[in-house]
């Protein structure tokens, strides 16, 4: 990418106008608007943006055209490594959906713990019901995933006067003290009240939340998943929670939509949002920024941030 600025101007697709307007890109910069959908308008692109909460097949709508690097707009990028094309470079949008993910995780929590849902239910029959619920102090929350999601709902959980553990892939201390491995799992789940999911999807996580991990979990706790929906077993959640001895938070679910019809949507004690953790009004202004950093670092032919594929990973 190296002379970019004094060759050319920086080609760039984005989904939108919204983006577009949001960007307000500088000088140098050809903008095209292009949602994968159609005919690509140019047949190469220094960046390509593609549309928010789209599938990774839409990225097959590349292979006819020369992209340098695709800027997604999700943190996760499960699948994209099978159709991404060969020499494409993909980042992610670290950076830009933790603070609202992590907002939505700490309130489902509250709205579970506090039944909010009950309430909003009982305004329908005048019913006052004042019975004690349990709070969300002092609880005892078990991260499970500690990257930039654990660590914005940790952030946040603390000033509840909680007490956070936190576990990742590998095991290891920082400031705060011990960040449990993966292996001190099984021990782990049963000395919380609260399991909060933000791990990445992939072979190693696909069903992760089990019937041994809910298993593991004591009665009456609560699982919070924002991350991806096969990271837990549908059907050993909902075996868990239609007896009532575990509640759920949901923001994703497998299937996703989830249909209608299906029957995770009328247990007692389960909240479900359509994954919403990033859809939310701090979105548009971050991801403009990210997009205007790449942009800018394109054109100083540097490096881009967040890259998570190299270009050879699709093939």
């Amino acid at each position: 990418m190296s002379g970019v600025a004094t060759e050319r101007k920086l080609r760039v697709s984005l989904p939108s106008q919204e983006l577009k307007d949001a960007v307000e890109p500088p000088a140098g910069v050809e903008i095209f608007l292009w949602d994968l959908t159609g005919e690509a308008p140019a047949d190469r692109f220094d960046l390509l943006v593609p549309p928010y909460m789209g599938k990774p097949d839409a990225l097959t709508a590349l292979a006819a055209v020369d992209v340098g690097l695709v800027q997604s707009q999700s943190i996760g990028y499960d699948g994209v490594a099978a159709v991404l094309p060969a020499g494409c470079r993909f980042a992610n949008a670290a950076g830009v959906h933790e603070t609202s993910t992590a907002e939505l995780a700490v309130g489902m929590m509250i709205a579970s713990q506090r039944g909010i849902a009950d309430f909003v239910r009982n305004a329908a029959t005048g019913t006052w019901d004042n019975a004690q619920r349990p709070s969300l102090a002092d609880r005892r929350v078990l991260l499970v995933g500690y990257g930039g999601v654990g660590k914005a709902i940790e952030a946040r959980l603390l000033p509840f006067e909680t007490e956070v553990t936190r576990l990742a892939s590998r095991g290891r201390e920082d400031d705060r003290g011990r960040i449990y491995g993966i292996d001190a799992l099984y021990g782990q789940l049963p000395l919380h009240d609260i399991v909060v999911v933000s791990v990445p999807l992939g072979e190693q996580t696909r069903h992760l939340v089990d019937g041994k991990f809910l298993a593991a979990m004591p009665d009456g706790a609560l699982l919070v998943n924002v991350a991806r929906g096969p990271v837990a077993d549908t059907d050993a959640l909902l075996r868990e929670t239609s007896t009532g001895r575990l509640r759920a938070a949901l923001d994703v679910t497998d299937p996703e939509p989830l249909p209608r019809d299906h029957p995770l949507w009328t247990v007692p004690g389960v909240l479900i949002t359509p994954h919403v953790g990033g859809a939310s009004t701090a979105m548009l202004p971050r991801m403009a920024r990210l997009i205007r950093k790449q942009i800018g670092l394109l054109l100083a032919g540097d490096k881009p941030v967040n890259v998570v594929l190299d270009g050879d990973a699709g093939r």
